[in-house]
């Protein structure tokens, strides 16, 4: 099995994992081309034998970050496509659908920062945590439609990726200041909105995001503080219209202490979670490009895109 797939695959898959391709739609646009080179590198001579192929790139890919939905939602995006019966009949199948996957993402996000800019007034403050390409692209389309937009970014431990937010905003022009994780609360009075994006919504409504986002959240409803979800329909998880649990990821050790300075403490167990779980109560709306809906009718939508529940188009028939 592992012999068929591709390097080009292996390699994405790689660095999936190790967050150098990092944020759900790039993940989700980079598993749709790592199964668009499969296809088109293949040498299969039956559609068995094809089909075998993706499924086990689908999987390679599949493996690699279990919390982050938006990349098996690319993988079944992209798989069923493939009802064809022949071998070159398949990889057009397979082109077609990354392709067309792709340039609905582009358009998604375009869709959701016009929806999410409307919630944003001239002259807000938000909040940011981790760095979200969905989140950015409301405050990019609220810039562009002349509001002034000002932001307190999270550093958001242990790998900063509030920096890249806060070079973003920047880049928009937006005021940023920086600030630590633990003096959120004491900031959120200055704040009219905490904008976060999600790396899975559940069906009923919670929000699977970086850690430190749940604490945010109940902070920020402690303060009277709204809360915005900006989050393409690719973060749905349609396995938990069946009840399914979503995994949190657990990062290596090494993100926040290396082997020496983990010696000198007497090597405590460390545990580093990638994300959490913000309950739907703590949640104002959470905004799509389909339109902002409430936590607690996400499963309408997720139902209507879904179905009732799944199943993996990478596993062995």
């Amino acid at each position: 099995m592992e012999e068929r797939v591709h390097a080009a695959v292996r390699d994405t898959a790689d660095e999936i994992d190790t967050m150098e391709i990092r944020g759900a739609a790039t993940i989700a646009e980079a598993a749709a081309h790592a199964l668009r080179r499969q296809a088109t590198a293949s040498d299969a001579d039956t559609p068995e034998a094809f089909k075998s192929e993706l499924r086990a790139a689908a999987r390679t890919l599949y493996e690699t970050r279990p919390t982050a939905v938006s990349l098996p939602n690319a993988l079944r995006y992209v798989l069923r496509g493939m009802s064809n019966t022949t071998v070159e009949g398949l990889r057009q199948n397979v082109v077609e659908s990354a392709d067309e996957f792709c340039d609905r993402l582009e358009r998604a996000q375009a869709d959701l920062g016009q929806v999410g800019a409307n919630r944003l007034r001239d002259g807000d403050t938000i909040m940011t945590h981790c760095h979200s390409t969905d989140a950015l692209a409301c405050v990019e389309a609220a810039v562009k439609q002349g509001k002034h937009i000002e932001a307190i970014v999270k550093e958001t431990r242990p790998r900063n990726q509030g920096h890249i937010t806060a070079q973003e905003l920047h880049e928009m022009g937006v005021p940023v200041t920086l600030v630590v994780d633990s003096a959120a609360r004491r900031y959120l009075n200055d704040v009219d909105h905490v904008l976060v994006g999600a790396d899975a919504v559940a069906a009923d409504g919670s929000v699977i995001n970086k850690i430190g986002t749940s604490g945010l959240a109940v902070n920020a409803r402690d303060r009277g503080t709204p809360i915005m979800v900006a989050a393409q329909t690719l973060k749905l998880h349609p396995d938990t219209l069946t009840g399914h649990t979503v995994d949190i990821e657990m990062r290596d050790t090494e993100e926040i202490l290396d082997a020496d300075t983990l010696a000198e403490l007497g090597n405590p167990t460390v545990r580093n979670p990638a994300f959490d779980v913000t309950p739907p109560r703590y949640v104002d709306a959470i905004v799509t490009e389909r339109g902002q809906f409430p936590p607690e009718s996400i499963v309408i939508l997720m139902r209507e895109l879904f179905g009732e529940g799944t199943t993996e188009p990478w596993a062995e028939p």
